[in-house]
Formats: structure tokens, sequence, C-alpha cells
């Protein structure tokens, strides 16, 4: 580690992505092997995902303006459009998997060979969206690090094929020595069940959310204005209806997304599945694992209620809108069943008994309302801090994933000798201990820097 303003450490694991351009090789090359086209089906589940974003994409205004026969005729060219063009791609769309490296072809003009070093990956992810569970497909989905995004997703292939191939790649992703050639169905591992969240809970989980303990007011005031107005016309009825739909998207999607949310254990790997109309299983090596978020919403506190997130390298980008959407560890539930998961993704760590000690009660000059609430602290393999006031929020970052740390001091800091000192993760926001005593501050980064050394070394 180099003291520079802050320590840092290189992580081994760390890099692109990994891209070859060009085109496709020829079939004659024997090193390559056999090379293989996704599903028949996929242009016409990719022409129907087309069809929604083509309605969705036009409003209630356009539809009044140019009349039904106009619409249908326009979204009718649009998706023949699409159809055609999924049907061109999916001839040029295939993978292959040679020694510990994943190949996928892909492109219309510009072909194109991308080349994703196993090694790297961190979590892959079997989707089955409702088309897709209609006609027994799924799309497979990798995650590696340093990725801005999902890394040519697979869409889409035979469930038993889906699932043969994630398990190739995991198995290959953790060897030394090339695995034989064939991407047939491989069994998964037995699973040891570690929790199931109940759907009631969830339900109330997300009814005490401010989207929906605000709707009814929301939809009153809207009534009352229908009613002043006296203007009950089918634009500005579905207009409305959109954006109550708009206002509710979030507790409803969560509600889908983890619908039966299930998690389990095998060996060293974490397996989640859950969701509704789209579903999702998971698996995550525990090895990848770079922080474990615990939060506390303020409507929840009365039931004793939190949620966990995960954080692991490959789930960055654009592409997440929110990363709990990928990274969701436990939805809903009490600190029980909470405790028990953490304790599984972090070896020997108790969620209810960490060391966490608050800043120098000279902090009251920045957090007049909230310095009780922070909080940092060093366990035998973790580092941990707390913070929030209305939405409680505990990271947990073990020292083998930190990356780098540093001491950072605002200009209101300098005046009260208080520094801030950030644990940095691979593809997070890792850890930030607030507002601590300068001396301590520094104290603390150079033991997360010896401790992030030696537990590098070691793991």
């Amino acid at each position: 580690m180099s003291l520079a303003g802050g320590f840092s450490t290189p992580d081994p694991t760390s890099g692109g992505t990994g891209g070859v351009a060009g085109g496709v090789p020829p079939a004659s090359d024997p090193e390559l092997g056999t090379r293989h086209r996704l599903h028949p089906l996929s242009p016409a589940l990719h022409g129907a995902k087309s069809l929604i974003f083509i309605v969705a994409a036009m409003s209630w205004q356009t539809l009044a303006r140019v009349g039904i026969g106009w619409f249908a005729g326009t979204v009718a060219a649009l998706t023949l459009g699409a159809i055609v063009l999924a049907v061109v791609s999916w001839f040029n769309t295939g993978y292959q998997v040679v020694g510990r490296e994943l190949r996928i072809y892909e492109g219309v003009l510009w072909r194109r060979t991308r080349a994703i070093p196993l090694e790297r990956l961190q979590a892959v992810e079997v989707v089955r969206p409702l088309l897709a569970q209609l006609t027994g497909l799924a799309e497979l989905r990798l995650e590696v690090v340093g990725g801005g995004k999902t890394e040519a997703p697979l869409a889409y292939l035979g469930v038993g094929e889906a699932a043969g191939l994630r398990e190739r790649l995991l198995q290959l992703a953790g060897r030394t020595a090339p695995a034989p050639a064939t991407t047939g169905p491989v069994p998964p591992p037995a699973s040891r069940a570690l929790y199931e969240v109940a759907n009631r809970d969830l339900l109330i989980s997300q009814l005490l959310t401010p989207q929906a303990l605000f709707l009814p007011f929301g939809v009153a005031f809207v009534l009352t204005q229908f009613v002043y107005e006296g203007s009950w016309s089918f634009i500005a009825i579905a207009s409305t209806l959109t954006a109550m739909a708009g206002v509710l998207f979030q507790p409803v999607r969560r509600v889908l997304d983890d619908w039966a949310f299930r998690i389990a254990q095998d060996d060293a790997r974490l397996r989640i599945r859950r969701g509704l109309v789209e579903t999702r299983t998971q698996t995550v090596p525990l090895n990848r694992v770079q922080a474990v978020t615990a939060t506390w919403p303020l409507l929840w506190r009365p039931k004793r209620w939190l949620r966990l997130r995960l954080d692991v390298a490959g789930y960055a980008g654009p592409e997440r809108q929110t990363r709990e959407q990928a990274d969701r560890l436990l939805p809903v539930g009490d600190l029980t069943a909470a405790g028990r998961i953490v304790s599984e993704v972090l070896a020997g760590v108790d969620l209810s008994t960490l060391p966490l000690t608050p800043p120098p009660p000279r902090t009251r000059w920045v957090h007049p309302l909230g310095r009780t609430v922070l909080g940092a602290g060093m366990s035998d393999r973790v580092f941990a801090v707390r913070q929030g006031l209305l939405t409680r929020q505990v990271v947990i970052v073990p020292y083998a994933r930190i990356q780098s740390v540093r001491v950072v001091q605002g200009p209101l800091q300098r005046r009260l000798r208080l520094a801030t000192v950030h644990a940095d993760i691979a593809g997070g926001s890792g850890a930030a201990a607030r507002d601590r005593d300068l001396g301590d501050a520094w104290a603390l980064a150079l033991e997360l820097a010896n401790r992030a050394r030696a537990a590098r070394a070691t793991s």
C-alpha cells in the first residue's frame, strides 16, 4: 500500500471485460470447438418486446391525434421491422466456450466477437420474463469485474441449456485447468436453504412506503379537480391513470421482482430465486462479495424490519436503474433472519454485535441531530460503519475487499479537527467513517491498510 493522502491496494481480480473486435472465425479452426446458436424462437420474443416498447412510447395524445387506424398501422409496421431485424441478428449471433473463455459472436452490419475471461466472472443470472416462461425459454446474464453493464446477455436459450451453461461457466471460473468442451446440462449441486420471505410480509413492506401512503391523498386531490372542472374526457382520465401508475411503479415492481424470494447456499455460492412475472435465478460466488449493506427504512422500524443488499463488483453502470434490483440479498426480514444470512455470507460476522463507536462530541456542530447515529468500528474480519437519521444503514466491508483507504477533510472539518475515512471497494461506494477525530482517523486508516494487506495475503 502507498501513502499519498490515503492508502491504496491493487485488486488482483480487477480488469476490463475483455473484447475482441472482428468477424466470426472460420468454423474449420479446430481450436474453437462447436459454435452454438440461440433458440430459434428468440426473434419472435424480441419482436414481442419491441411491440410493447413501441406502444408504450406512443402516448395517448398520439392516439387521439392520428386515430386508431393510423396508430395500429404504425405500430404494425414498426413491429414487423423489428422482427426482421431480430431474425437477421439471430443468424449472426452465437456463443462458444473455449478453455476458460466465453466467446460471443454478434452484430448485423458490423460483426463482433467478444471474449470474456471466466476468471473475471462475478455472478450469473438465469432470467425468465413472462414471454420466456410461456415459451419455455430463459435469458442468461453474465456480470464480470469492471463491467459497466451486463456482458452480452444470451437471449434466449432453452431452460435446460441456460442452467447447464450457467453451471459450466461457474465451474470454469473457479478452476485453473480447462474443462471438456461440452455445454450439455450440468446438474447443480445440492443447496441448503437459508431463508424464504413470506409474500405477506413483502406486500406489507411495500405498503409501508411513502408512495403507497400518500397515494390516497393524491387520488382525492385529482378527483376534486375533476369534479371542480367538470371535465371527464377519455384523454384526461387515461393520463391521470398513467401518472398514478408511475407513482406506484417502484413498490409494485419490488413486489413482482421479489415474489417467492428464496435464498440458499451450496458450497461457496449463494443461490437466489425470486420473481412472479419475471423469475430470476441468481448464482453468486461468496468470494466475489465486496460488501453487505443493512437498511432500516423509517416506516419499517415499528415492525423491526430491515433489508439486505450485496455489493458485487460486476453489478455497476447506467444499465442498472437501481443496484438494489440486481443485488438484493433480503428484501424484508427481521434482525434474526438478517443476522443468519450475514453470518453465512461473511463467515463469523454477527450483525447484532458489531463494535460501532460514535464520533467525538464536537461532531454535533456538523450533525446536530444525527451525531449519535453515526458509528464505525473494526472486528476481526470486517470494517463496519453506521449512518442515516431517518433511514438507518450499516455497511459491512471485509478487509480483503478494500481497494483503497482515503482520509478526507472539508473546510468545517478542518476547523473542528475532524476527518472522514473512506474504505473503497470494487464496483461500489464502500464504507465511510464520517467525522472522526483527526488523530483517530489517521490511525484508523493506517490500521485498515494493514489489515487489508494481511487479509489479501491470506485469502
